[in-house]
């Protein structure tokens, strides 16, 4: 029964790491636009926009994963495109495993900066405008600064629910040491090996990962990470 961390527990924890932060800026730079969005549009789609965007909180993994497989792969709309486009195809990819990780904790990024916008409310915008600010002045100047607690939340929450991903990453990646082995494979890995050890110096980290976010969250006390599952 091996213990300790090997070269390639390592390589996956780098792996994982890496994407996170990946997914974790495609998050901001999706969500900030359609948080907003949702925080204000009174169209009557805007319910069934919030719950496809809600969807990953109440699907299986594998059954987002097993769609995404379909829909990227060879025979998939969006597989055929990358092909024509020499591009290959996603699936037991890096870049694969960074669309089903964005699909995935999409909802832990939007609730937050959401919750935020919402609480902010009409006034400091109706002020800004008074001042003659510009649409883009009073976004980034007023309604961003206020949302801060908001952006910092889904920040921690997207980073940290990608790193504990497990089935959309092994439908949609697979297990390929080096491209999308990620952490919690590698725990899957060792434990189906009888390695019990070395799991544990995994398991035991990603536990402790989790903790300190959390205890973090509930210490910052803001209402903006309340995120239903």
């Amino acid at each position: 029964m091996e213990s300790g961390m090997t070269p390639d527990d390592l390589q996956a924890i780098w792996l994982t790491l890496k994407l996170a932060s990946v997914t974790t800026v495609l998050l901001l730079l999706i969500v900030t636009p359609l948080s907003w969005w949702l925080a204000h549009t009174r169209k009557w789609y805007r319910g069934p926009v919030a719950a496809v965007v809600a969807l990953p909180l109440v699907l299986p993994p594998s059954v987002l994963g097993f769609y995404l497989l379909l829909l990227l792969g060879p025979h998939g709309p969006v597989g055929k495109f990358t092909e024509a486009l020499h591009l290959g195809t996603l699936p037991f990819t890096f870049a694969g495993l960074v669309v089903g990780s964005v699909l995935f904790s999409m909802p832990f990024a939007v609730q937050p900066i959401q919750n935020a916008f919402e609480a902010m409310g009409r006034r400091p915008l109706e002020v800004a405008a008074t001042l003659r600010a510009g649409t883009w002045d009073r976004f980034f100047s007023v309604a961003v600064p206020l949302a801060r607690p908001g952006f910092l939340t889904a920040i921690i929450l997207a980073f940290a629910h990608t790193v504990g991903e497990f089935g959309v990453v092994l439908m949609l990646g697979g297990n390929i040491q080096g491209e999308t082995r990620v952490l919690s494979v590698a725990v899957y890995n060792h434990v189906e090996a009888i390695e019990y050890g070395a799991a544990h110096w995994l398991a035991g980290g990603m536990v402790l990962f989790s903790f300190v976010v959390l205890l973090g969250l509930y210490l910052a006390g803001g209402k903006s990470w309340k995120v239903t599952r």
